[in-house]
């Protein structure tokens, strides 16, 4: 796409030819700082008001503080010493208040005359420091501090380079303080007002936003709290707008490529596979379903994200879009992001299917095609006659691994892309296997993982969203526990007892650990490996439960006598086919596994699952994981293992899961509870520095007028030439992220 000039955006200016080499190196270094932009959009966390104190008795553990307070005490002690000059060391004790709690400040050695002289009783001042505990009291060890008044020409110089009653606090580190930060920040703030104006004049004057430099001012020199609101709202909609505008363009793109309409014909492979089906498909499968038909009739290529609850039956839905595809003379293509996924799809869509997937084979049906299966594993031989069956178009629906991106997989006539899994595959896969069509194919995007309406729309928001949020009749409700293996052993004995009384009604159970074993996947002893513990971990003293261990304990303990296997990532790929086929054909009755059963694995006779360690996996995995049971005519029951006390926040999770088979409250939860970064995928690295501001799960409202605005944009001027301004945060954002974030790597 050919583009006008973007303006130059004048804050590109260099940090060390404004600030001095020193500090622009800790800044780089420290805070991912390079540019006199980048450090106007380096926020304040939060403000003090200046005749306020910080409340001491929040203060987080382990963590870099920044308080405002008072000096309540300071004392300087003597003690002997090898190491000072006279033989005798000097401790200086201050303590500070904030009215109600107290903290301990100590400084050291040649440390202590400084602060001696200057932190007086009475005196306030700002005080930076890791908080930590000693003798069952929180203190900061040599702190450093800014005095906030006082007599001192540095204390007035301090009040004066920031006039106003709000502090603002910026995230600091311990090699850069909040009020060094501000002081940086106070250099170059006049170069705000020659900062680029994302945003059309029509749009800000719509909806009464604030100029950029302006809200720029009063985000770092706020007078007012009502100033700080204003900044906030104005700078949210940059971060909104100019990534849906990103998002509008890759949308129009998309809109212009041609494809081939691909419409059923009648009584052809899809009429004969309905008229096979042993149920009616609910009416949210039909509604989805004729949102894909219009799509794949229309003349350019879908782009749609099927999200759904686990069981809900997307695949149903997926292989009736397959067969339309067929019907239509092309080919389709299910993309899967496992080998073992691949080949469950594989074996149950051939089962759906039956004489329908025998095409050119004895005992097929007329109106039959052929299935294959393509894996990186397989044979020679097999993979050979899967590729002549592409190339040749003998095989309508092909199921494969990353495998069919490779180049020497050629399709006779691609007309359909499915990929499962979204998260787990990038654009540049995507796009190579869009490349493999005469024309651009269709594309239908799964996920099992329910997303907030307002992710939906940041991440995915390249792509139209179907939801299926209706179980069909016969799915079984699913009851879920926490059994608390710390306080009280016995109810993990009643789960074993319950696992053996599933099996003994002729089911079958899965027990998931977050471990491997062996050592194959990560050391038993974090210490020994030089790795620092989580807290949490500290708090239980013992490293993950692991597959192997724990399939050991079962068989010589409680489950002893049942048939049990593992299963997992590292086992190779036949081995792995082999265990699940016998646990699907009911020749094992307890599958010890990791979390490669997450999704996909469909077996209706499991109606068990005990998750080990269940606080070291997220909400939506959890949920994953339980969607694996209650998928036949019993109901299903899912224990989730904790050794976490039970005021932790890992057990409150943990009793949201157990309260709720809703995927989408899940989904809203996991959210609240983790950091935005982490809600967007790891591999959205784009999530930390293009969302500064805005907030998924809180600015809703934003995003979605934001998404609106942007269509309206991108529709009247496609190639953005009257608006510079946005031209330039649109390069400067898709530059920063190589299309990362955008582009759900």
């Amino acid at each position: 796409m050919d583009l006008v000039p973007a303006l130059e955006e004048p804050l590109k200016q260099p940090l060390k030819s404004v600030l001095g080499p020193a500090t622009a190196k800790v800044m780089a270094e420290h805070l991912g700082l390079h540019t006199v932009g980048d450090l106007l959009h380096h926020y304040p966390r939060r403000y003090e008001e200046r005749g306020q104190l910080t409340h001491l008795a929040d203060l987080p553990m382990d963590e870099h503080v920044t308080v405002v307070a008072q000096v309540a005490d300071a004392r300087l002690h003597t003690f002997a010493s090898s190491k000072a000059p006279r033989g005798k060391g000097q401790r200086l004790e201050v303590t500070i208040t904030d009215g109600s709690g107290r903290l301990q400040l100590v400084f050291f050695g040649h440390g202590v005359h400084k602060p001696h002289k200057e932190l007086l009783p009475g005196t306030r001042a700002l005080f930076a420091g890791k908080v930590s505990v000693f003798n069952r009291r929180l203190q900061l060890a040599h702190p450093a501090y800014e005095l906030l008044r006082g007599d001192t020409d540095e204390a007035a110089e301090a009040v004066d380079s920031w006039a106003g009653a709000l502090i603002p606090m910026y995230p600091a580190t311990a090699k850069l303080e909040s009020w060094k930060i501000a002081k940086s920040v106070q250099t170059v703030l006049p170069s705000a007002q020659e900062a680029v104006d994302p945003l059309p004049p029509s749009l800000r004057e719509g909806r009464g936003l604030a100029a950029l430099p302006e809200a720029l001012v009063k985000i770092h020199r706020p007078h007012t709290k009502a100033d700080i609101e204003d900044a906030r709202t104005r700078l949210k909609w940059d971060e909104a707008f100019v990534l849906q505008v990103a998002l509008a363009r890759r949308r129009h793109a998309d809109a212009q490529l041609p494809a081939v309409p691909r419409r059923p014909t009648p009584d052809g492979l899809l009429t004969a596979f309905d008229a096979k089906l042993p149920f009616t498909l609910t009416q949210g499968q039909q509604k989805v379903s004729k949102e894909i038909f219009d799509d794949l009739a229309a003349e350019h290529p879908m782009h749609r994200l099927l999200q759904g609850e686990v069981g809900s039956g997307k695949t149903l839905v997926a292989l009736r879009a397959m067969l339309a595809v067929v019907d239509a003379g092309g080919q389709a293509a299910m993309l899967a992001p496992t080998e073992v996924l691949a080949q469950q799809h594989h074996r149950s869509i051939t089962e759906m299917m039956g004489e329908l997937a025998e095409g050119g084979m004895l005992g097929g049906a007329d109106k039959a095609t052929k299935v294959v299966l393509l894996t990186g594993s397989m044979g020679t031989a097999a993979r050979r006659q899967a590729l002549l069956d592409l190339v040749t178009g003998e095989a309508g629906l092909v199921i494969g691994t990353h495998a069919l991106i490779e180049d020497k997989v050629q399709f006779h006539d691609l007309g359909l892309v499915v990929v499962d899994e979204q998260h787990r595959f990038g654009v540049e896969q995507r796009d190579a296997l869009r490349g493999k069509g005469k024309q651009p194919p269709h594309l239908l995007v799964m996920t099992a993982t329910p997303i907030p309406r307002t992710v939906a729309m940041t991440v995915f928001g390249d792509l139209e969203t179907s939801v299926l949020d209706q179980l069909p009749a016969g799915r079984s409700p699913i009851a879920s526990h926490v059994v608390p293996a710390a306080d009280k052993p016995h109810f993990l004995a009643r789960a074993w007892e319950r696992v053996r009384e599933e099996v003994g009604k002729g089911h079958q159970a899965y027990v998931v650990c977050p471990r491997i074993g062996d050592d194959v996947d990560e050391p038993a002893d974090p210490k020994k490996a030089g790795k620092k513990k989580s807290a949490e971990d500290e708090a239980e003293k013992r490293p993950p439960l692991a597959v192997v261990e724990v399939a050991e304990q079962l068989t010589r303990g409680p489950l002893q006598g049942l048939r049990v296997e593992i299963l997992h990532g590292r086992m190779h790929p036949d081995d792995k086919d082999a265990v699940m086929r016998r646990f699907a054909a009911g020749e094992t009755d307890v599958l010890v596994a990791t979390t490669v059963i997450e999704v996909g694995v469909n077996v209706p006779n499991a109606t068990a699952m005990v998750i080990m360690d269940a606080d070291r996996f997220g909400v939506s995995q959890l949920h994953q994981l339980r969607g694996r049971v209650g998928r036949g005519a019993a109901p299903g029951l899912c224990l989730l293992v904790s050794e976490m006390p039970e005021a932790s926040p890992a057990r409150q999770r943990l009793n949201s899961v157990a309260a709720t088979l809703d995927g989408f409250e899940l989904s809203r939860i996991d959210l609240e509870q983790r950091r935005e970064g982490d809600v967007l995928g790891q591999a959205q690295s784009g999530a930390r520095t293009s969302l500064r501001m805005l907030t998924v799960i809180d600015d809703e409202e934003i995003i979605a007028e934001a998404r609106e605005e942007a269509a309206a944009v991108v529709a009247a001027d496609p190639d953005l030439e009257n608006l510079p301004g946005l031209r330039t945060a649109l390069d400067a954002l898709l530059d920063e992220e190589r299309e990362q974030y955008l582009d759900k790597g």
